[in-house]
This record gives structure tokens, sequence and C-alpha cells, in this order.
């Protein structure tokens, strides 16, 4: 019952995350496209990578599935760590991908933009749609039915290994930001953007250039040195010497008409 409470607690505290991956779906082609045709290429290999670099390399935190599936730590994980991830993501692909995007999510406070739901969500109603037509073909016994479900079949596999492969690569940017791995210009990025844990009141510094102090009160170099500023040393006063000047006579104003 606990368990199912914190899955709950944590789905909603998914809905007010603030921070915005470095680059959505759409763009994960053009900011890496080596590493995307590597994930799209052998998925399973990358996940297993991410997976270990999620966990900062230190296998000894790894749980199956992240700790999100009801079989998570009770697999004899912490005996075999190394084999149970490569079980993991060979058996289970689909669930070691959204496990790591999971487990940077609620690491970061990361949200998935709107976009990028769209088009989980279309690969998710594509494969069901697939699976359905075969089911029908089966039944009924059409040929056209049954090649219909074929085509959807292949189009679905297509779009699941295209979306996964520019997940893993979002998931590698991410991390990449994380690690600090594009200087400090790239990393200036608006506050609400930047990384930040559940556990902390403000945004984290990881990768981020040091912020400058903010004006205060009161400001440096104040108050000035003396004899600087206001009010004046003694003996200048106001008004100054020697005003008005001699040359002006004040018993001749107005000046007399002529």
């Amino acid at each position: 019952m606990a368990t199912s409470n914190d899955k709950l607690q944590k789905m909603e505290l998914r809905q007010n995350y603030q921070n915005l991956w470095h680059t959505d779906l759409m763009h994960t082609v053009t900011q890496d496209p080596p590493y995307c045709c590597f994930s799209c290429l052998c998925g399973p290999c990358v996940s297993y990578l991410l997976r270990e670099r999620a966990l900062y390399n230190d296998m000894s935190r790894y749980v199956c599935c992240a700790g999100y599936m009801p079989c998570s730590g009770k697999c004899g994980e912490s005996k075999c760590p190394e084999i149970c991830l490569a079980t993991e993501v060979f058996c289970c692909f689909a669930n070691s991908v959204a496990s790591t995007r999971f487990l940077l999510q609620d690491e970061f406070n990361i949200q998935t933009t709107a976009c990028d739901n769209c088009i989980i969500g279309f690969m998710f109603c594509l494969s069901q749609l697939a699976c359905i037509f075969s089911l029908v073909a089966c039944i009924v016994g059409s040929d056209e039915l049954q090649e219909a479900s074929q085509i959807l079949n292949l189009l679905a596999d297509l779009v699941y290994c295209t979306v996964c492969a520019c997940m893993q690569t979002q998931h590698k940017v991410e991390m990449d930001k994380r690690d600090g791995k594009f200087g400090p210009q790239p990393m200036a990025v608006p506050p609400h953007q930047q990384m930040s844990r559940i556990d902390q009141p403000y945004p984290a510094t990881v990768g981020y250039p040091p912020q400058q102090q903010a004006y205060g009160y009161p400001p440096q170099g104040y108050p000035p040195p003396q004899g600087q500023g206001y009010p004046p040393p003694q003996g200048q006063g106001y008004p100054a010497g020697g005003y008005p000047p001699p040359a002006y006579n004040q018993g001749h104003y107005p000046p007399p008409t002529h």
C-alpha cells in the first residue's frame, strides 16, 4: 500500500515539474545525429550505457527498471547488477528506456512537453491499432485485412524504433548537459530551464556558470570616501565664498530709466 501511495505521489509531482529537456524529440536528430543513428541500430546497447551513466557509473545503485516496476528489487540485482541490467535492456527494452527517462525526470525535475507527449502517444496508439488489426485478420481470415495488418505492423515498428532512438538521444544530451560537456556558454539558459532536484528549493548549479552577486543594499563603494560626495567637507559651505561677485552691485537694480 505504501508503494502504491509513493507511485501516486511521484505521478503528481511530475505534473508540477518546471524544467525542460535540453532538446525535444523533434530536434534530437539535428542535436546529435551520430548518436541517434547508433541508438536506432543498437537500441539495447545504448539503453545499457545510458542507465549506467544515469547511475553515475555506480552499479551498486542499480535496481531493475529503476524501481518503477513490481519486480524491482526482487531479481537479485545487488549480486550481479551488470547481468540483470543486460537482461533488462534485451528482454524488456521498452521498459528500460522508459525507466531511464523517469529516473532523469525525477532527479532533475524535468517535465515532458506536449509535443513529446503527442509523439509518444502516437507511437503507442499505432502499436495498439496494429495489434487489433492482426487479431481481426486472424479471426476473419481476410487477405485484405491480413495485408493491412502487416503494413500497420511494419509502420508501427518503424515509428517505435525511431521514437525510442530519439528518446535515448534526448537522455544522452541531457546527461551531457548535466556533466558540463557543453561548456559554460551553451548552459546559460533561463532559470526555469535549469535542472533541480525535488528536495532542493532552488535549481541546481551543476554545469552552470557561477551567478553574479545580485545588487544589494547598501551598494559597494557606499558611503564614498571622505572628501567625496555629499555633504562637502567643513569650510566649504553653501553658498560658496565670493558669491555674488564684487562687480555685481545690488544697489543699482533695477537700472535707472533714461
